[in-house]
């Protein structure tokens, strides 16, 4: 019964985490000045993100931005995906995976909610071609 409780306490924690990100995502701006820019859209829920990507003279992220709207697990998403590519390069960001992407957010995600977790990756990846 202690187990219960205290798992119950950590997801509690990392549901906080995750309405945290949306009420105050990170990254959430426009950039004036940007290399690439993609929008994606999940056609199946209405979630609706844009990226705009800013590289260094080396070829890796400088400064990245998103706008768009959704649920609490896309704009999480995206929050996290922006951050975690900072300093990156197109070739790393490309290699990503799917289940990299899922593993930034601190919840498990169904199958059915992970097109919406990785719209920001997705959109990210879609900006670099």
């Amino acid at each position: 019964m202690i187990n219960a409780t205290v798992n119950a306490g950590v997801s509690d924690i990392y549901k906080d985490v995750i309405l945290d990100l949306y009420r105050h995502p990170a990254n959430r701006k426009t950039l004036a000045d940007f290399d690439a820019k993609y929008r994606e859209i999940n056609a199946s829920c209405g979630d609706d993100v844009e990226v705009a990507l800013k590289f260094d003279k080396n070829g890796r992220i400088a400064d990245i931005g998103h706008q768009g709207q959704g649920c609490a697990i896309s704009q999480a998403g995206v929050s996290l995906a922006t951050d975690f590519v900072k300093g990156k390069t197109k070739e790393e960001i490309m290699a990503i995976n799917d289940g990299q992407g899922l593993e930034l957010l601190p919840i498990p995600i169904s199958y059915g909610r992970s097109k919406c977790a990785l719209l920001g990756l997705k959109a990210i990846k879609n900006a670099l071609k």
